[in-house]
C-alpha cells in the first residue's frame, strides 16, 4: 500500500479533497493524508462537495507539516507552488512531485457561485488519482 501525503498551503481545500477522496476511492491501494505549510480549518465547500459523493468528511481536519516530520512516505505531493515552494528537506529522499489544480476557495463570490468550482476542482483531483493510482 502507497503512503501518501498531499501538501498545500493552508491545508483547507485541495489537499483535503485529495486526502478524502484518495482514502475512499483508493482505499485498498493508497493510504492518503493531508497537511499544509500553515494550518487553518477545512472549508466548508469542500467539505460540501466531497459530501455530495458520499464521503465521510468527519476525520478531517487542518494539520501542518511538522505532524508527518517523522513519518515515511512513499510520495509526497504538493497541490499549490507555495507548498512545492517550502516543501521541507525532512521530506527529502522520497518520490516528490507537484500537481498543481487551481485554488477555488479564492475566488471571488457567494458561496453559490463559486459552489461550481469547488466541484470542478473536486473532479479534476479525482480523476486524476485515479488514472495515477488505479493502475
Amino acid at each position: 500500500m502507497l503512503k501518501i501525503l498531499f501538501l498545500c498551503t493552508h491545508n483547507s481545500c485541495r489537499s483535503q479533497m485529495a486526502e478524502a477522496l484518495a482514502n475512499h476511492y483508493l482505499k485498498n491501494r493508497v493510504l492518503a493524508f493531508s497537511a499544509g505549510t500553515e494550518s487553518t480549518s477545512i472549508n466548508p465547500l469542500a467539505e460540501l462537495v466531497l459530501k455530495e459523493l458520499g464521503i465521510d468528511t468527519s476525520p478531517l481536519r487542518s494539520k501542518t507539516m511538522d505532524e508527518f516530520k517523522d513519518h515515511n512516505f512513499d510520495h509526497v505531493i504538493t497541490l499549490c507552488g507555495d507548498a512545492n515552494d517550502k516543501c521541507p528537506l525532512f521530506f527529502g529522499g522520497v518520490e516528490r512531485h507537484h500537481h498543481g489544480f487551481e485554488d477555488p476557495s479564492r475566488l471571488p463570490g457567494s458561496d453559490i457561485d463559486v459552489l461550481p468550482e469547488f466541484r470542478r476542482v473536486r473532479d479534476e483531483i479525482k480523476q486524476w488519482l485515479l488514472s495515477t493510482y488505479s493502475a
